[in-house]
């Protein structure tokens, strides 16, 4: 495929391995147009959706494989369907094109399952955005959160500026804003959480009109992208064929009299249990 498929909000161009999404310069949401243009390999995804639009529109939307794209990492589900920033709009009058290259994507699938590593490049660094209790910088070694005496609480502004290398760190939270609950928290190894986010110096407060979704969220997916990789489940395909081997080794050792039939059921139920 080396097609060009021009939408009301965004262009996507279609590789031999991958798919470009280019922002339009009109209709590109706050996220798209922060994210700018993304590449977007096919084994990234997992499924591609036509649906219906608003106002005589239809929306060509793909799906990414759970855990192939650090910008839905991040988000958990918080995002809204417009502000999704894997959604071509296009004129009602475009559906059987669409349709085309729909199935098109669909062929080029190859797992649909649950990917072990970001498959998608995550923003670029440096970043930066302004919270209401503090600035927020990563500079792709280290994470800098500096209050603002106006904004941040006692507990924050006593604890000082804040330095975090990536090494510390194993995990981020990203909270959209809902009114002024927005916010983003570091997890650093070996630190115990707080609650709170406002007590909390690993963590910055924003709202709608500070740190609103298109500054903090490609933000916390960088920081995200760049955190020591952790051991990542396996797919449920991969470990469940991983567990039967390992059964037909215990039945094995059954057969030869090593274990008991009792053992042997015992270790079969334990092994099924982590599927």
């Amino acid at each position: 495929m080396e097609d060009v498929l021009a939408g009301l909000n965004c262009t996507w161009a279609f590789g031999p391995e991958s798919l470009t999404i280019t922002p339009g310069q009109r209709g590109a949401t706050r996220l798209v147009t922060a994210l700018g243009v993304r590449v977007v390999p096919y084994a990234a995804l997992a499924d591609v959706a036509l649906t219906p639009g608003r106002r005589r529109t239809v929306v060509l939307r793909l799906v990414p494989r759970q855990g192939a794209d650090p910008v839905l990492a991040a988000a958990a589900g918080q995002l809204k369907a417009p502000a999704d920033p894997f959604r071509l709009v296009l004129p009602a009058a475009k559906e059987t094109l669409a349709d085309y290259y729909a199935d098109k994507l669909r062929s080029a699938l190859t797992d649909r399952g649950p990917a072990d590593r970001f498959l998608i490049a995550a923003p670029p660094v440096p970043l930066a955005f302004k919270g209401w209790d503090g600035a927020a910088s990563f500079d792709g070694d280290h994470v800098t959160f500096t209050w603002f005496w106006s904004g941040a609480s006692s507990a924050k502004y006593s604890a000082g500026d804040q330095r975090f290398s990536i090494a510390e760190l194993e995990g981020v939270e990203w909270h959209a804003p809902e009114g002024a609950s927005g916010s983003l928290r570091l997890k650093v190894r070996g630190r115990r959480m707080p609650s709170d986010p406002n007590k909390d110096p690993a963590s910055v407060i924003f709202s709608l009109g500070w740190g609103a979704t298109h500054k903090s969220l490609p933000f916390a997916a960088a920081v995200l992208a760049a955190v020591p990789s952790l051991p990542r489940r396996r797919p449920i395909a991969a470990r469940g064929l991983q567990v039967a081997e390992l059964i037909a080794k215990l039945g094995e050792l059954r057969d030869a009299g090593v274990l008991t039939e009792e053992e042997f059921q015992a270790k079969k139920a334990e092994l099924l249990a982590r599927l």
